[in-house]
Parts: structure tokens; sequence; C-alpha cells
């Protein structure tokens, strides 16, 4: 059992003794304005820059300027293949085969690119499963996707979400569902990890009920990569999407990324959106008019990578590969949890924590709801901006506080819940 306690000295012996800890310095941190870091919590929504990614862009701005199309095939990383140099550490996060994942668009392109070929509804199997809430994006999409079907969401979108009274949905619940609505489901399609209460699904169990029914099975990984340990080949999941600005601290807007199970890996003859850079490398430039698609991911491809948006990718994967992906969960399981003791601690009663604690159904975000007006919930945010707290927050009511392992510190979420403590104070 992990034994916490409440002062400074505690959270500052805890750093000392990490072995992660010299990993933040890897990372750029804001500033307050008097020159000091803030508490950034916030990699849940845009992760840190690595500091290693402004050489590697410099680097390949320079071989454009030196060698311009030349860089294609004689930089030092050459252009032509350079999705492909992300491959082993990015299938290494998400439990894959290199074959199986592709670094490419963004994810919500990425998820119409997976239901354009998954998502094969007839009048009979129509339907989409998704969680409550989920996402916009998805939600957007997934109905723009029934819509170019010619069904109608009214009854082909189907949503689970948590129970009256409860924050997070119940495992039974979704299974009843799935059981119940089975063969009519074309597509279960949900998060690793739900963006607005932080609570991680039982992906592998999820993939075997939808499977049994006849369901495609993929997931959204936008809070999972990065966060939580995956192993999406062993799960057997269909199809998987997610994006790098995250946890991955690929940079606003970076290029996201697919996984495909190798079970699909010679998807020739059925419906894919198919471009030239999907095609077989070994003839791709023959020109040939007919598609020959590379066997695996890759072959989903349409466009030559974004050369200057996937630098910062591979500085973040770097990092990823020297810290380890298991140090960097058993941190941030102590991490989180020592957030939750010091919430229930110091703020009691007035905060909720939305957020499932046990271990294997969160990674580090904490969803937390104080208790009062909306007014009095906004203040509370807002104090914490003022003092150089960086979180967010998610409508309608919850703060989103996030520590990531990779460069955040005991002594960080220490700071924040104090300053919490003392707007809940003045504002009460």
């Amino acid at each position: 059992m992990m034994r916490f306690e409440r002062g400074l000295d505690f959270a500052r012996a805890q750093d000392a003794a990490d072995p992660l800890a010299s990993f933040r310095d890897r990372f750029a941190m804001p500033r307050r304005p008097d020159g000091t870091d803030v508490i950034y919590l916030c990699g849940n929504s845009l992760g840190l820059q690595p500091t290693a990614a402004v050489s590697l862009v410099r680097e390949e701005l320079e071989a454009w300027g030196a060698m311009a199309v030349s860089a294609h095939f004689a930089a030092e990383r050459p252009w032509v293949s350079y999705a492909d140099r992300l491959a082993p550490a990015t299938a290494a996060l998400v439990g894959a085969h290199p074959s199986e994942v592709v670094t490419m668009n963004t994810l919500t392109v990425n998820l119409h690119f997976m239901m354009a070929s998954f998502y094969r509804p007839t009048p009979d199997r129509r339907k989409v499963l998704i969680e409550q809430p989920a996402f916009p994006s998805d939600r957007y999409a997934v109905e723009s996707q029934i819509r170019f079907h010619g069904f109608d969401p009214a009854d082909s979108l189907i949503e689970v979400g948590p129970r009256p009274n409860e924050s997070t949905i119940r495992m039974e619940d979704l299974e009843t569902c799935i059981c119940a609505e089975g063969s009519t489901i074309a597509l279960v399609l949900l998060p690793g990890v739900n963006y607005y209460t932080g609570q991680v699904f039982d992906m592998a169990a999820v993939t075997r009920l939808g499977q049994a029914q006849g369901c495609v099975v993929g997931f959204d990984l936008a809070h999972a990569v990065g966060n939580i340990s995956l192993r999406l080949h062993d799960w057997n999941s269909d199809f998987a999407v997610w994006c790098s600005y995250k946890y991955l601290n690929g940079g606003p807007g970076a290029v996201g990324g697919c996984f495909v199970h190798e079970r699909h890996r010679d998807w020739v003859d059925k419906p894919r959106l198919a471009g030239w850079w999907g095609h077989d490398q070994a003839s791709r430039f023959q020109m040939g008019p007919d598609f020959i698609p590379i066997s695996g991911a890759g072959g989903w491809q349409v466009s030559n990578a974004p050369i200057l948006s996937l630098a910062p990718v591979l500085a973040s994967l770097d990092v990823f590969e020297e810290a380890g992906m298991e140090a960097l969960t058993a941190k941030s399981d102590r991490l989180t949890l020592y957030l939750a003791y010091l919430v229930c601690e110091e703020l009691g009663a007035r905060v909720e924590i939305l957020t499932p604690l046990e271990s294997g159904r969160r990674g580090c975000q904490l969803s937390l709801r104080v208790r009062g007006t909306r007014a009095d919930q906004r203040r509370a945010f807002e104090a914490l901006e003022t003092h150089g707290v960086v979180c967010d927050w998610r409508e309608p009511d919850v703060i989103r506080a996030a520590p990531v392992p990779l460069y955040n510190r005991f002594e960080d979420v220490f700071e924040f819940v104090g300053v919490l403590q003392r707007a809940l104070v003045l504002d009460g």
C-alpha cells in the first residue's frame, strides 16, 4: 500500500528519490511573470515542448535549405521514410507490431479514414455504440458517417452513460447493451480514457464482447496513448486512432496516428480511402494506375509525411523510449494517488473526485468538481489561473488536473492543492 504524508517535506523527499526526475529538464516549462515555473498540470490538453524538438526541426529546415528535393533520399533522416522511423517506438507505446501502426493526419481525420473502411452499415446492422459523454469531435464524426451512409443518428447511434447520480460508466452496463443490441451494432467505438472523467475503459473486455456479437471494435486513444499501458495487438482490437499533442508532446496540431490489427494487413479489395503514399513502396515511383497498398497500417496513408511536424513527435518518442513506459506508469500511479490523497485530506467535502482511484481504472488525470454553484466553481478555477496553475476546465463543471510523470513533480501536486485550498477558503 502506498503511504503519503501531508507536508511539503514529504513531496520534496519523493522528488529527490524519483529516478525519472531528470526528465523534467528535457522539456520547456512555461514561467510565471516572476520567473518561476508555472504549475503545469495540463499535459492532457497540450504536452510540453521537448527541448530536443527545436534542434530536430532546425535540422530538417537546414536539410531543406541545403538539399531541397534531394533531402527525400539524402538527408540524415531521409524524408521518404521519415514516418517509418517513428513506427517502432509508437508500436511499443500502444502494444503493437511496427507494421500495425502509422503516423499520419490528425485524430479526427484518422477516425474518418478508419470508419470509411470499418464502418460498413447495412439496414439490419447499422448502429454505432459510443460513450456518453463522448468528446464532441468523435460524436460529430460518428453522426456524419451515419448520415453519409443514408441512416439517421436518431435510431443508429447508441450511447451508454453513467447511471443517475454516478460519474463513470459501469462495465456491466456496456456488456448489457452490447449483448442486447449486438446484432444491430456495426461498430463499437469507445475511448481508452474518457476525456471528461478520466475513466479508463477495459479495452480487452470491450473488444471481446463486441467481436463476440459480430461488431467491429475501435478505440479513440487521445487520452490513453503515452498515459496508460496499452496492448492493442494482444487485445485483438480492430483499429485505434490517437493524437500526438497531449501526452505524446508532439506540439499543437501534431500529426496523429492509427493502429490497424495485422488481421487486416492484406486489406486489398475492401473499402478504403486511398492515396499515393499508401501505395507499395517498391513500386510507388513507377506511377502505375492501379493502387497496390502497403501491407499493414501504412496502406491507409494518402499523403507524404509532413516532416517539420513529425520532427517534434520523433523528439518526444526518443524520450519515451529512454524513460520506459513501465517506469512512467509506475510513477504516474503514485503521483496521481498522491494528488487524490491531498485532495481528500486538505479539501475534504469541498471537492469531489470523479475519476476512479483504483489502479488500472485511471491514468494521470483527475477530474475534480468543486461543490457549490457554477459561480463558485468558476471562481476556484480562475484563482488557479491567477496563481500560475495551468490546468483546464471542461463544461459543465469539471477542473481537470493531470500530473504527467515525464515532467511533473510531487511538489507541483502539493502546490496545486495548496493554491486550490486557499482559493476555497477565501471563497467560503
